[in-house]
């Protein structure tokens, strides 16, 4: 694929991400809140590792991949 339409794909993709966060973000809820994230907060500190949240969004991302860019 050619750059020029691989950073028109990243394009889109990411102004469907920025709608979906405007318009409908009970859509991503779901993200950091997933049993094994991690949070920790006191008075002067917020730690937040989103282990498992990452875990889904990187095996959704290697399904897509897999399904439009195997030869």
């Amino acid at each position: 694929m050619a750059l020029g339409k691989l950073l028109t794909v990243i394009g889109v993709i990411l102004a469907i991400i920025g709608l979906t966060v405007s318009y409908a973000p009970w859509l991503i809820g779901w993200f950091g809140k997933l049993p094994g994230d991690i949070r920790v907060e006191d008075e002067q500190r917020f730690v937040f590792i989103p282990i498992t949240s990452m875990f889904v969004v990187s095996i959704i991302l290697t399904l897509i991949f897999n399904l439009f860019f195997r030869k």
